[in-house]
């Protein structure tokens, strides 16, 4: 899989494999290519050169049939800030094609599993760091995708809310989700099953 912007090289030839149920890291310095090797596999940034299949499907031909199997927790938290939790819940639980019954289970799920329930009315922007992690973590999974893209979810939070995250995504994996995450972190590459 290779991607170029112009004649800068951002990810060069690399080639893997991940199993279903296993936690996959990649693990690089910053600016290695990490993230955009996510959003290629995520189907939000074409390739330049090579083959790419997420769940089966090849990306060249079917990224919006993939993308229903793929939840995407971005480095920097795609979350609006100008919104409250519940309000961040409800607009991605419908990106994700959950109306009705099935939204308002999933969001009273996210609330109860992640805690959420006292800031429920709280804008995000005013939430520390730890909980922005909660809610996108929730949102990533809202529509309970077979496959999950973790880019840097833990950077710049603090250790309890680490030990916390890692402990829900080994639960995922144990539970048959595969778990692609990228991390800077040496101590981090320990909970992967594969770097």
């Amino acid at each position: 899989l290779e991607r170029r912007f112009g004649d800068f090289i951002a990810v060069n030839q690399i080639s893997f494999n991940v199993n279903r149920g296993e936690i996959f890291g990649l693990l690089g310095a910053n600016g290695a290519g990490k993230s955009t090797t996510f959003r290629m596999l995520c189907g939000l940034l074409p390739i330049s050169s090579g083959n790419l299949s997420v769940a089966g499907v090849d990306l060249r031909h079917g990224a919006n049939q993939a993308r229903q199997n793929i939840g995407y927790m971005a480095q920097k938290f795609s979350l609006y800030g100008n919104l409250t939790v519940m309000q961040n819940l409800r607009f991605f639980a419908g990106c994700y094609g959950l109306f009705k019954q099935q939204q308002e289970q999933r969001i009273q799920w996210a609330l109860e599993t992640f805690e959420l329930e006292d800031y429920r009315d709280t804008n995000t922007a005013d939430m520390p760091l730890g909980y922005k992690q909660r809610i996108s973590f929730a949102v990533a999974l809202m529509h309970q995708p077979d496959i999950l893209f973790l880019d840097e979810p833990t950077s710049g939070v603090d250790p309890l809310a680490r030990r916390e995250f890692w402990a829900r995504t080994n639960a995922l994996a144990e539970s048959g989700v595969t778990v692609l995450v990228t991390t800077h972190f040496m101590e981090e590459a320990n909970y992967c099953d594969r770097l």
